[in-house]
């Protein structure tokens, strides 16, 4: 299974996430986490570095992961906009409610790994 973090505009911001979960004991353990380039949607020009990429095994836990990226953010002084997409499902975290967090849980954990192409 495929998911695409994109954070804010800034490719720095990417390499402190990846830093940050490859060094979260959970995530960890059940994924793979790469900084690559995304594919730009119609209109937009590529940037380079701008999409972490997650492949995951078994043992993912949407749970663990949420909550890893919630504390990655609040550990930043200007606390990015953080993109997340499973699929055809995309959740955005910009306040990192509890109801927030929950939600981004709940579409994560129920979104379909094989719409949009498989990514």
């Amino acid at each position: 299974m495929r998911l695409e973090v994109r954070v804010g505009s800034a490719a720095v911001e990417l390499r402190s996430l990846q830093g940050w979960l490859r060094a979260d004991p959970e995530v960890h353990r059940s994924a793979t986490v790469e900084v690559q380039g995304g594919v730009p949607g119609p209109g937009e020009m590529g940037t380079g570095l701008d999409v972490l990429q997650l492949v995951t095994g078994n043992g993912w836990s949407a749970a663990s992961f949420v909550l890893a990226v919630v504390a990655w953010r609040q550990s930043r002084p200007q606390r990015p906009r953080v993109e997340i997409r499973r699929g055809d499902t995309v959740v955005v975290l910009m306040d990192c409610s509890q109801e927030e967090i929950e939600r981004a849980v709940r579409a994560l954990d129920a979104a379909d790994p094989d719409e949009g192409g498989g990514r």
